[in-house]
């Protein structure tokens, strides 16, 4: 093969490939974390029937998980500031990334509230738990341990997904891909250079969630 690999531009633009890659963690995290809080409440709303809140995270629920991320992301992007509401890249992106996330978790967070055994309930009525308190010790952290993995995925899907806000020039690490790859000419090292890191951000979310699952959330239920 005449073809010639040459993979010493890494030295030169490492420094911009690590702040790609803090760019997409992030997004990864703070969607993460604020995604999986909007879809607890989602969770409670549509389990308990909270109106308005229930019909509300339905239609929210069914808009997100049935139209793609990239259309979501123009429509906050490019729509919005005709609406008078202007954001940047990065707020858009992230707010993109949180809503997506929400719409998935919540879901994901009811069908593991609906496992909870009715045995479980009537023991913690019996024992005088308060509302807040049979969801929180038996609802909540069960269904979490329960549905982690199903999260776990959801949330790597979501880091992977970010690709995508480099269409608005965030800058996460797929722009910076694009960016020099459109300066060395050398597509084939530039963006297989990009699958090993997020082949590797995959790996390590994965081992990183389940790690919390198994000494946090598993360890919490437990006790």
């Amino acid at each position: 093969m005449a073809y010639q690999f040459d993979f010493t531009f890494i030295p030169d633009y490492a420094g911009m490939l690590g702040q790609g890659v803090a760019y997409t963690l992030g997004l990864t995290v703070f969607g993460g974390v604020l995604g999986i809080a909007i879809g607890i409440g989602g969770a409670i709303s549509r389990l308990w029937k909270i109106r308005p809140f229930d019909g509300l995270y339905q239609c929210y629920v069914e808009l997100f998980r049935n139209t793609p991320f990239l259309v979501q992301l123009f429509l906050i992007f490019f729509g919005l500031p005709s609406l008078g509401i202007k954001l940047v890249e990065w707020q858009a992106a992230m707010l993109a990334m949180v809503l997506n996330l929400g719409a998935y978790s919540t879901e994901i967070i009811r069908a593991g509230l609906q496992a909870t055994p009715k045995g479980q309930l009537e023991a913690a009525e019996s024992l005088a738990f308060t509302r807040r308190e049979t969801f929180f010790y038996v609802m909540l952290r069960p269904a979490l341990l329960k549905v982690w993995p199903a999260l776990s995925s959801q949330l790597v899907i979501s880091m992977l997904g970010s690709s995508v806000c480099s269409q608005i020039s965030a800058e996460e690490l797929t722009f910076v891909a694009n960016f020099i790859q459109s300066r060395n000419f050398r597509a084939f090292e530039t963006y297989f250079l990009t699958t090993a890191i997020y082949f590797g951000l995959a790996v390590m979310i994965r081992q990183l969630l389940g790690a919390i699952g198994r000494y946090a959330i598993a360890r919490r239920a437990a006790s």
